[in-house]
């Protein structure tokens, strides 16, 4: 098939910027998952926060997925979404089937959003020469991502 969107950016441009939005579209997407799946099956005495919690996780994860896939069109790169590709690439951590205590579900998703954010800011750093709009947008995302890594981790913090 032809390029039916093309780019501005020159081809390593393009290359380094797609690679690292392509890596970042699965990554929300699993997180987003995850927090979902998590959502179904939390349990304990922090159920509704927790519960309230992961809603805005999944709407931030989701919001962040579109916006970088966007971004990729933008730059002629086709994001990929597919299960199978979420499945075999993302670097987020999981999270395990079954019910799980609210304490362990605030865990799973402090370390996943750990993980992506890992990824984020590597993402940050490659994409500084080759494509600034792109370094951008992955910075907007690590910032609300990092606010989120604090307050999940605040609900279990002690003095």
């Amino acid at each position: 098939m032809t390029q039916p969107i093309t780019s501005t950016l020159d081809p390593e441009q393009q290359r380094i910027a797609g690679e690292a939005l392509r890596g970042t579209v699965v990554d929300l997407i699993d997180l987003s998952l995850i927090a979902k799946q998590a959502h179904w099956n939390v349990i304990g005495r922090n159920f509704r926060s927790v519960h309230l919690a992961l809603d805005e996780l999944v709407t931030a994860a989701r919001e962040f997925t579109d916006s970088a896939a966007e971004r990729a069109t933008a730059v002629g790169v086709s994001p990929d979404g597919r299960a199978a590709t979420v499945a075999e690439k993302s670097g987020a951590i999981g999270f395990p089937d079954g019910w799980q205590q609210d304490t362990e579900v605030i865990d799973a998703v402090v370390g996943n959003l750990a993980a992506v954010i890992s990824r984020l800011r590597e993402r940050i750093d490659a994409t500084e020469k080759a494509d600034p709009v792109t370094q951008d947008l992955f910075i907007e995302i690590a910032a609300r991502l990092e606010q989120l890594h604090w307050m999940w981790q605040a609900q279990l913090a002690t003095a």
